[in-house]
């Protein structure tokens, strides 16, 4: 190898080891050019982005506060018919699924032996009742002594005490009907073995029914018996309407809730027990108030705070708020009737933001 030749492989070895060493700076160089290129802005950042929103004219219109509520519809009387003794049932004198009247015999058990009772101790009553007569006349004659005559006096009463204990175990042998009502599906057949714990079938008054809610505990001063509600079920055309007539005497602190329980006349018989409904009461109604959507409404530093459309611009203002319903809200200061409310992408607003009006309501 000439000298030359080593000259020129030492000088490029001296250059590679030079670049490898301000590689890193000339790199931070090249990529800084390349960021003072000018950038378009962000999207959505900048005092002069125009934000569209949906605004609504402040205007009097009909508030109403209600309360929704749901609840079950539930028979005015209910029992499940049993016999008061065990024994064999002998007869069933209802039709399933018919009305029945209060009273009427609906089936009976075997009572011959009770009846026979009942005939034996009949028949004493004769000599009884003869008995005393005679012991009367003689104590009214000093014939005989007090103490015989009490003596048969009692035997009597017994005997006619005997007699009504016999007809009151025969009438547990009768399965009566407590009231008027429907006759539901009876789950024995005559000839079948009952006790008392033994269901016949069961008994339902359906005029009227009862509607049983409930109501938040902030509402239980104000709902007393008398108190008119509406109530709709799946299927029905129309609102049927009922009158509140008992309160529970406590609120429930599970819940925080309050049972309240109407009465509906279902005079038609038209509603079976069981429903579902949805209950609807009318609390309080202003005619002439000015309402907001309560979601324009933004809460800041203990005030209601809402933006208004002015000169394509979204302007704050502080209100005081009044009556509350499910979505809106009254305002009583702050607002007047014409202002334009800005109902959406409030929280997204700023003062003096640009604003584009989408939707007017």
């Amino acid at each position: 190898m000439t000298k030359s030749v080593k000259w020129s492989l030492t000088a490029a070895i001296v250059v590679f080891i030079a670049a490898l060493a301000f590689y890193p700076d000339i790199k931070r160089k090249f990529q800084g050019s390349k960021d003072e290129v000018p950038m378009s802005p962000p999207k959505g950042g900048g005092r002069n982005q125009v934000l569209n929103v949906n605004a609504e004219v402040v205007k009097f219109q009909t508030l109403t506060d209600k309360i929704m509520s749901t609840g079950s519809v539930i028979p005015d009387e209910e029992v499940n018919l049993s016999f008061e003794s065990s024994g064999k049932i002998t007869s069933i004198y209802f039709k399933e699924g018919s009305h029945v009247s209060k009273g009427a015999l609906l089936a009976k058990i075997n009572d011959q032996p009770l009846q026979a009772q009942l005939k034996k101790l009949e028949a004493q009553i004769p000599l009884a009742k003869d008995r005393v007569f005679r012991q009367r006349t003689l104590l009214e004659r000093d014939a005989v002594s007090q103490e015989a005559f009490e003596q048969v006096q009692t035997e009597y009463d017994k005997l006619m005490a005997d007699i009504d204990l016999v007809k009151a175990n025969i009438a547990q042998t009768e399965l009566r009907a407590p009231f008027d009502g429907i006759i539901g599906l009876r789950s024995v057949s005559e000839g079948a073995f009952t006790s008392p714990s033994t269901v016949i079938a069961k008994l339902t008054k359906i005029s009227p029914l009862k509607i049983d809610f409930s109501i938040p505990e902030r509402y239980a001063t104000q709902i007393v018996a008398g108190t008119p509600i509406s109530f709709r079920m799946d299927g029905a055309l129309e609102d049927l309407h009922a009158k509140v007539y008992a309160v529970e005497s406590k609120v429930n602190m599970e819940t925080r809730t309050l049972n309240v329980r109407a009465t509906y006349p279902n005079v038609r018989e038209t509603i079976l027990p069981g429903r579902f409904v949805s209950v609807e009461i009318n609390m309080n109604e202003i005619k002439d108030a000015l309402a907001i959507p309560s979601e324009a409404i933004i809460p800041e530093m203990g005030k209601n705070m809402v933006y208004l459309y002015k000169s394509g611009e979204a302007k704050p203002t502080e209100i005081i708020t009044g009556l509350r319903t499910e979505s809106r809200v009254q305002v009583l200061e702050g607002l007047q009737p014409g202002d334009t409310l800005l109902v959406t992408g409030v929280m997204q607003l700023r003062t003096g933001m640009k604003v584009s009006i989408d939707a007017l309501n």
